[in-house]
């Protein structure tokens, strides 16, 4: 599959990893059932026959997404649109299903429960629902009816699936052209020209920049600016000042005794060996070997040694060593072992849902409260901060009295009341830092929210509580050319770096096709030629361009020169140095794996052809009605 062909599949897989990531999320979870109506609610943003998909079922998914991947939020629009897509398709799909009598048996479903959940099962027998339940909650975090509804719904898929793909098959020249496009490689002379390298070397007289800021004397706006007076109650000067008694820290520490409290503990270190997931054959191999690691820790095999090498877990790497626990933080068989052998004894083989540990106990505390000495110093830093943040607290509050008993207090009457320092900002616009309060937002907000020459209430910000009044406002104007010149300047080279970028870029092509060595036709236009390794397709020039930016190599013969290629703000040149066809004794060590991967795409693009036929037969019956105007709350995409 090249060409067109090609083009065409890696926008759907760029989309489809997109609707992966989405997907890994959201079928974790499932949607509750709209109530069925044949009227459709304010809150419908899809009906699929007497089905509906709702804004919340989109919402609850999208937050299931944002707890695991906070940093999703500014895409919130884009997954909205992706949730709304599975989560109808997910309803055609039933709606299909029923029409066809197409459906999931029992058995079916509890086959692939066992391949899910193997330890379910011991030598064919069910071990129970509790510790079913268990393994599910444990491994994939749901309750046993969202899990076993899941798999229902994944497997009426697989059955369409079937459906659609199974008459696709892959032919000889389609497996030559795929392994052609794969490994055919290149090597290239290149040379990248960034515009933000060539700026230092550009410098513009005043009439230059005098014409610039005329040509675009609209664009130069100054926003607003303001400048305030403000006292400020630092909580870190009056920390400074406040003593703290040990009387006062006995309270402290009285009041918070449960926090002191320890409870029976013990320190163990062990080797796990993982079962989940293992047939009975398999798991009965695991525990010959976990005999043999318990027969050397026993005979005086150092356990760290012994941990490092063969435990499965991440404690491996500090040799096994998991700290102190407390009752009801492990598995029960393991917590009894563990508070039941002596220090430095070694258990048998002990048994869990997870798998075979062995545990060494290294050392053991009983329940006790840690007394006042030991704990005074770390009473004092958090007393002495409670006491600070009180005493600002409380003159924040009297200085919020003052300010509302009179309107025509002033800033400096108050600074003087309360021995408090005035001091000014420098001039400020919404979008500057304000610096002399930590960019404190609260803080910026009162400034520009206050009337000019008005006390504003004290504002809480990261150090401490202040009292702002506006001393001056600078309207928004058009900006004279002294008050923007360095923005005219930044522009300006800005500009005349991009042309130049393009103009080098032009000029070595053309010396290049004349018939100059690539690297000294570089050289003379000031820059720095480079040979890539040879790259496929799929590889990349690092820091550069990737293969598929530069796919019109792969056309070229070794020589020949491509056009100037334009990479956002920067441009690359380059010259086939190398062209390697594939090796045809190669192919029959690939072709299985093309085989698969072609088939997997073809299937893909059948199953996605299949999706919008239903799609476009549900809505000329009618049985599909789509209302995406109703996701405006989640934001605009593109």
């Amino acid at each position: 599959m090249a060409g067109a062909d090609k083009n065409k599949l890696g926008v759907r897989i760029l989309l489809g990893a997109v609707v992966l990531v989405l997907g890994g999320s959201m079928l974790l979870y499932l949607v509750p059932q709209s109530p069925v109506s044949g009227e459709i609610s304010t809150d419908t943003v899809a009906k699929i026959g007497d089905e509906s998909v709702s804004v919340q079922d989109v919402r609850q998914q999208l937050n299931q997404i944002e707890q695991r991947n906070p940093n999703m939020r500014p895409l919130e629009a884009l997954y909205a649109q992706q949730i709304l897509k599975q989560l109808v398709f997910q309803k055609e799909i039933e709606y299909e299903a029923k029409r066809l009598g197409i459906a999931v048996s029992d058995q079916e479903r509890a086959g692939r429960i066992r391949q899910y959940v193997p330890t379910a099962f011991i030598g064919g027998a069910f071990v129970g629902m509790e510790r079913y339940s268990a393994e599910v909650q444990a491994r994939f975090q749901l309750t046993v009816p969202v899990f076993e509804e899941l798999i229902r719904q994944g497997l009426l898929e697989e059955k369409f699936r079937k459906l659609v793909t199974d008459g696709i098959s892959v032919g000889p020249a389609e497996l030559q052209d795929e392994f052609r496009y794969k490994n055919q490689k290149v090597k290239l002379d290149y040379a990248l020209i960034k515009p933000e390298d060539l700026e230092a070397k550009i410098s513009s007289d005043d009439a230059e920049i005098r014409a610039a800021y005329e040509k675009n004397k609209s664009k130069y706006q100054v926003p607003e600016r303001r400048v305030a007076r403000y006292a400020l109650v630092d909580v870190n000067q009056i920390r400074q000042s406040v003593q703290v008694s040990d009387d006062m820290l006995k309270q402290q520490y009285m009041n918070n005794i449960q926090q002191y409290q320890v409870p029976n503990r013990v320190h163990v270190q062990h080797i796990l060996f993982m079962t989940g997931g293992k047939t009975d054959a398999e798991v009965e191999e695991i525990r010959k070997r976990a005999e043999d690691v318990l027969k050397q820790a026993k005979k005086g095999g150092k356990f760290e040694d012994l941990a490092k090498k063969y435990s499965e877990d991440a404690a491996k790497d500090k040799g096994g060593d998991i700290g102190w626990i407390t009752h009801g933080q492990a598995l029960a068989e393991y917590e009894k072992a563990a508070f039941t052998l002596p220090v430095g004894a070694i258990s048998d083989l002990i048994r869990t849902q997870i798998g075979i540990y062995i545990i060494k106990v290294v050392e053991k505390e009983t329940a006790h409260t840690k007394p006042f000495e030991e704990v005074k110093d770390s009473l004092r830093a958090p007393l002495l901060l409670t006491q600070a943040d009180k005493l600002a607290s409380d003159t924040a509050d009297q200085l919020s009295a003052a300010i509302r008993q009179s309107n025509k207090v002033s800033l400096d009457d108050l600074a003087k009341q309360y021995h408090l320092t005035v001091n000014e900002t420098r001039p400020i616009s919404v979008t500057d830092p304000l610096l002399e309060l930590a960019d404190s937002k609260e803080a910026k907000n009162a400034i520009f929210q206050a009337r000019q020459g008005e006390v504003n209430p004290p504002v809480r910000t990261d150090r401490g509580y202040v009292v702002l009044s506006v001393k001056s406002i600078q309207p928004a104007h058009q900006g004279s050319l002294e008050e923007v010149r360095d923005r005219v300047i930044t522009d300006l080279k800005r500009e005349k770096s991009t042309e130049l970028a393009k103009s080098k870029a032009e000029d070595l092509s053309k010396r290049v096709k004349a018939g100059e060595k690539f690297d000294a036709a570089a050289r003379a236009l000031g820059l720095e030629p480079k040979t890539s390794d040879a790259i496929a397709r799929d590889g990349s020039i690092p820091g550069t361009a990737s293969g598929k930016q530069v796919s019109a190599a792969f056309n070229l013969k070794a020589g020949d020169v491509a056009a100037p290629l334009n990479l956002g703000q920067n441009w690359l040149v380059y010259r086939v140095a190398e062209k390697t066809e594939p090796n045809p004794a190669d192919f029959d060590k690939q072709k299985k794996q093309l085989t698969e991967e072609l088939l997997q795409s073809k299937r893909n693009l059948a199953f996605e052809a299949f999706q919008s036929a239903l799609d476009n037969r549900l809505k000329q019956e009618g049985k599909l009605k789509l209302m995406p105007e109703k996701l405006k709350s989640f934001g605009t995409f593109g």
